[in-house]
């Protein structure tokens, strides 16, 4: 079973740029899609950026794509969110998952695990 300990939140003025980290532990780090999510205030989970397993696909949310770019070093078994151009909308706790034998969901939680969170607040 794999853990995940994000890093890298923090506060940014609007149109700053900041680098999220997912440590994984345990597991073998290539076997699991990896991905991101975020939770603003008084909003739902949702989606924001996933990755395949050797980090070639990607996928993205409408509201961060060209803002934001996921990337994967399987050697180090880490995944990094690079978001740039934030804005206050972007403001959230965001989260690390990995899934075993698919594409981390948003609507799933079967073989996927979740990092504790890291906060991102972005002040106009």
């Amino acid at each position: 079973q794999v853990q995940l300990v994000e890093s890298g939140g923090g506060l940014v003025q609007a149109g700053g740029s900041l680098r999220l980290s997912c440590a994984a532990s345990g597991g073998t780090f290539s076997q699991y899609f990896m991905g991101w999510f975020r939770r603003a205030p008084g909003k739902e989970r949702e989606f924001v950026a996933r990755t395949g397993l050797s980090g070639f696909t990607k996928y993205y949310a409408d509201s961060v794509k060209g803002r934001f770019t996921i990337s994967r070093d399987n050697a180090k078994k880490m995944v990094h969110l690079q978001m740039n151009t934030l804005n206050p909308e972007d403001t959230a706790i965001y989260y690390c998952a990995a899934r075993q034998f698919a594409p981390v969901s948003a609507t799933s939680d079967e073989n996927q695990y979740w990092g504790q969170g890291t906060q991102v607040t972005v002040s106009s």
